[in-house]
């Protein structure tokens, strides 16, 4: 008699989780709103209305809308002065747009390897890597948990270097009471489809600085300068700014983002105490003075060992048969194919990279045993179901655990 799915038992769960991204009526009325005003790009009320929203909810002085979350990453490299030759340490435990923002300004990705308690960027490794080049830190709030700000702030103050928050899954989240992104010099925020606050696609810059902000808005808006002329560019800036449409939608979001992320706490919490009970599996850790999760993801730490051995790939597919969505998420960014074969990749640019970024000999230990054998990811819309939609996942994890051989 087999008992998992994956071998033709009965799923523990055919019932989907909840839809993401959500909408009501006040979305549908924003939109028309939007349609009806007729200045659906520059001079919708809907952009200035959202910025002066988001940045209060950021607890920052500023925020500058744009296009998607990698542009922001550009954009706040070029506010930062991050160029040509400039080193940039980052994680390797991201995705793929923190280190395309920093090549696309010229820059040379650095990669410190994660802390094996929260997946994030490690303090200590960021000292190790640190050169005369090196001119800015992009810590990324991983799966909205924040990351060690207070000693990535001391090493960027003893180094007289930038820091740029990567906050595009931490929607929310506080480190020591302060909303993440608003930390560091800037902090940038995806909308993308998937994400926490979301408009389909679009993007967030926030800064305290006022003359960050204003460089911020220059570079997001073809060069212009704050009492310039329209046609008067200073600066070598793209359009990248966000449309009206997009802003309408986020200033609903905005309206019902605390209940949401009261609720994905709560299943939080409840899958926590349900995993605790399980033996070779938990949510990842989070750091002491990370006081608010925004749990973009619900990140598991799987040990195989307590599975029969059962190899993480496995235990995902096993997962998935079961009825609850999961994934078994990224690869280490410099095992990627474009960075695997980045010389090629990046030969335009020759002169700029040639002998610097050399991402074959990259080695992150903790980053590649976490990858090939630890995170399994469920998504944040899992995380709005009820309180018997985690009992579900934890009794599907139980079962395969049970059953582990019959999984190989």
């Amino acid at each position: 008699m087999t008992h998992l799915a994956m071998r033709g038992g009965a799923p523990v769960r055919t019932k989907p989780f909840p839809k993401w991204p959500v909408y009501d009526e006040r979305d549908k009325q924003a939109l028309i709103r939007e349609l009806e005003n007729q200045e659906w790009g520059i001079g919708s009320p809907s952009i200035d209305a959202f910025e002066r929203k988001f940045a209060q909810f950021c607890g920052a002085n500023h925020a500058v809308a744009c296009t998607n979350g990698t542009d922001a990453i550009y954009i706040a490299m070029q506010a930062l002065g991050v160029g040509a030759g400039d080193e940039v340490i980052i994680p390797p435990y991201t995705f793929i747009a923190t280190a395309i923002g920093v090549l696309t300004a010229g820059a040379i990705p650095v990669f410190a390897d994660i802390d094996p308690l929260t997946y994030n960027i490690d303090p200590e490794s960021i000292r190790e890597k640190i050169t005369p080049r090196t001119k800015a830190i992009i810590p990324v709030h991983i799966a909205g948990n924040p990351a060690d700000m207070d000693g990535i702030m001391q090493i960027a103050r003893e180094h007289n270097l930038h820091v740029m928050e990567d906050a595009a899954q931490a929607h929310g989240a506080e480190w020591r009471g302060r909303r993440v992104g608003a930390i560091g010099r800037c902090g940038t925020f995806s909308f993308q489809t998937s994400k926490n606050l979301s408009s389909g696609e679009g993007g967030a810059i926030v800064t305290d600085d006022e003359e960050c902000s204003e460089r911020l808005r220059t570079f997001t808006n073809c060069g212009r300068v704050k009492g310039g002329l329209w046609y008067e560019h200073h600066e070598l800036g793209g359009n990248h700014r966000l449309g009206g449409f997009q802003a309408a939608l986020l200033c609903v979001g905005l309206e019902r983002i605390e209940e949401q992320m009261k609720k994905r706490e709560e299943n939080a919490r409840r899958l926590t105490g349900l995993l605790n009970e399980i033996p070779g599996v938990s949510l990842t850790g989070s750091y002491e003075n990370a006081t608010r999760h925004a749990y973009h993801l619900g990140v598991l730490r799987y040990n195989p060992e307590a599975f029969q051995g059962l190899p993480k790939k496995r235990f995902v597919e096993a997962l998935q048969k079961e009825g609850v969505d999961c994934a078994d998420g990224y690869l280490p960014l410099y095992r990627y194919h474009f960075f695997r074969h980045f010389q090629e990749k990046m030969s335009a640019y020759h002169e700029l990279y040639a002998g610097k970024a050399d991402y074959d000999s990259v080695q992150c230990p903790v980053c590649e045993r976490v990858c090939e054998n630890e995170s399994v990811w469920i998504f944040q819309n899992m995380l709005l179901g009820e309180k018997s939609d985690m009992d579900d996942v934890a009794e599907a994890i139980r079962k395969i655990q049970n059953y582990a051989d019959e999984a190989f």
